[in-house]
């Protein structure tokens, strides 16, 4: 099977956009077969990675007010006063607002995260590649029903051409050289935060290498 149209080309800040699908606290309750936290955790991350590297963003949420509640604190609390396209339709892309946003960016590459993959990210992934955009799926900042319903979606939609990813890969393809320094104290500020033992890793080597101070994480 050969590679989708233009998913050979690295992503880059300049290139993409990122919508955030229905990270809502009744999406969440319904998530079986991934870990919760963890799956906050990479949203949030993802969301900082778009901040620091100025890559526009479209967040989007399903029925706040009668099912689902409001988009999680934490990922609104990265990007304050920003619109939020509310819909009633499962496929964002059959909403208006929704393709307005995107469309309004100017770019062809789409990033996807949102809940759940098997629904609200399998259904605009394969809607917008029918109308020529490249699409990505970052596939731990997204969860399903349960395990088989998320891995069977992202078969489906791998099959048809999108192409999968994880929330670090996305946010050092953004980097891709540590001489970028305007982004490289942000970018290892993210992965201190949220990427575990590698940001264990990281901290250790600041403070027991370089001797710099200890990271505080104040509540």
């Amino acid at each position: 099977m050969s590679a989708p149209k233009g998913a050979t080309e690295l992503l880059n800040p300049g290139n993409c956009v990122i919508a955030f699908i229905d990270h809502q606290p009744q999406m969440l309750f319904g998530v079986e077969g991934a870990d919760r936290q963890a799956l906050v955790n990479n949203v949030v991350a993802l969301a900082k990675a778009a901040r620091v590297f100025e890559v526009p963003v479209v967040l989007t949420s399903v029925e706040t007010k009668s099912f689902s509640g409001n988009l999680w604190p934490a990922l609104v609390g990265v990007f304050p006063g920003e619109r939020i396209v509310e819909r009633s339709s499962m496929n964002s892309w059959e909403d208006r607002g929704f393709v307005d946003a995107v469309k309004a960016t100017g770019r062809r590459k789409l990033v996807l995260a949102g809940l759940w993959t098997e629904v609200c990210v399998a259904f605009p992934a394969l809607s917008a590649l029918q109308d020529g955009y490249e699409v990505y799926v970052v596939v731990d900042a997204s969860a399903g029903g349960n395990a088989v319903a998320h891995e069977t979606a992202i078969l489906r939609m791998v099959q048809a051409g999108v192409v999968p990813v994880t929330w670090q890969q996305v946010m050092l393809e953004f980097q891709r050289d540590w001489s970028r320094k305007e982004t490289y104290d942000p970018v290892l500020g993210i992965v201190k935060e949220h990427s575990g033992a590698y940001g264990s890793g990281v901290e250790y080597a600041y403070t027991m290498v370089h001797r710099a101070p200890a990271t505080v994480v104040r509540s």
